[in-house]
């Protein structure tokens, strides 16, 4: 039986957002039975593939998995009852739109052992929350997570976004203090990026003026920093910030390069030192054409993404595998520290870390 971590891909939503280009249909819902039939038969290929899957922790993504409804949900999860060993499993994260959770979609969670929530608000601000094109309101986010604190959730995690378009630090500020208000344990802050093909992109073409510049974003991703810290949330990955001992033990598998298998359409995986993925076409995935080319990674390939992934952890990575040249400069240089053998960035690190990665690989 094959121990490892699971991300399971639900690629619906009610509206694709301004900024999104992941894999995901706003306009499928019709086939939503259709795939949860094709997700089991990739669970039940997988499972014999491997001897058995025991997930050490499972991640359910998006898409929005709380579109699905109440029966769905029940399908969906007893599905990886059937074909996945949740038996040591210590971690079971769904994401969900407050838009489209409800209290029966949560007892359905509860029942099956969900034990953590990550929830897309973005921000508290309503006017960015309409340029962003979600489809909740702040008032309905924060609702959602004192709901679901109420029926049982204690480890609930939010996403948030800044450099968003007019967004000021005043606007930020506010929706930081208005999260922690909350009972979360776990925050998620990422930089707005602007993708190709999406109507944020149009946007940008039109009125660049609107967009934050780069000094600015990096101001609002210190401020998230500072006053996030003020509130015990420890910064603990370059975009993440937990309270000691809710650290997003998912995630920090992507960090470490340890096993993970991806089931679903688009999903990725890494798998006794292969990556491979599945098709991104919809019409393919639910015919039965899943599987994507496999790459087996070169040990360049391992130590690039070790030093890319690990440097954004505090964690680091072994100081031993860096070129010692290039790290005695960034130590010099106040970027980097050594201390137990391993090598971190510093704040102002990680400030510049992907100029850092390029130093180092």
């Amino acid at each position: 039986m094959k121990d490892c971590s699971v991300y399971i891909h639900i690629s619906f939503c009610a509206r694709k957002c301004a900024y999104c280009d992941f894999v995901s249909f706003a306009d499928a819902a019709h086939q939503i039975d259709e795939y949860l039939a094709a997700l089991e038969t990739e669970m039940q290929t997988a499972c014999r593939s491997y001897g058995g899957i025991k997930a050490s922790t499972l991640f359910v993504g998006g898409g929005t998995p709380s579109i699905l409804e109440t029966e769905q949900l029940a399908r969906l999860f007893s599905s990886i009852r059937t074909f996945i060993s949740l038996d040591e499993c210590r971690e079971f994260t769904v994401e969900c739109n407050p838009g489209t959770l409800t209290p029966e979609k949560l007892a359905v969670l509860r029942e099956y052992g969900v034990n953590r929530l990550s929830l897309g608000v973005q921000t508290f601000d309503d006017r960015l929350l309409r340029v962003l094109g979600r489809i909740h309101t702040s008032r309905e986010a924060a609702d959602t997570i004192s709901l679901a604190h109420d029926m049982g959730f204690h480890n609930i995690s939010v996403d948030l976004m800044h450099s968003l378009p007019d967004q000021s630090l005043d606007d930020l500020q506010a929706s930081l203090e208005t999260a922690v208000s909350l009972p979360i344990r776990h925050l998620s802050c990422y930089s707005l990026i602007v993708e190709e093909h999406t109507p944020m992109a149009v946007m940008h073409a039109r009125q660049p003026q609107r967009f934050p510049s780069e000094d600015d974003s990096l101001s609002m991703q210190r401020l998230c920093t500072a006053t996030l810290a003020r509130h015990g949330f420890e910064r603990y990955e370059i975009s993440n910030y937990a309270q000691p001992g809710f650290e997003s033990l998912h995630n920090f598998t992507y960090w470490r390069r340890g096993d993970y298998l991806g089931l679903g359409l688009a999903a990725h995986s890494l798998m006794n030192g292969e990556r491979f993925s599945n098709t991104e076409s919809l019409d393919d995935y639910l015919n039965g054409l899943r599987r994507n080319e496999v790459q087996t990674l070169t040990d360049d390939d391992v130590y690039e993404e070790t030093v890319m992934l690990g440097l954004r952890t505090r964690e680091g990575v072994r100081a031993d595998i860096l070129p010692p040249k290039a790290l005695s400069r960034l130590v010099r240089q106040g970027l980097m520290t050594v201390r137990d053998g391993r090598a971190r960035v510093t704040e102002d690190g990680a400030d510049v870390l992907n100029a850092i990665i390029l130093e180092l690989i």
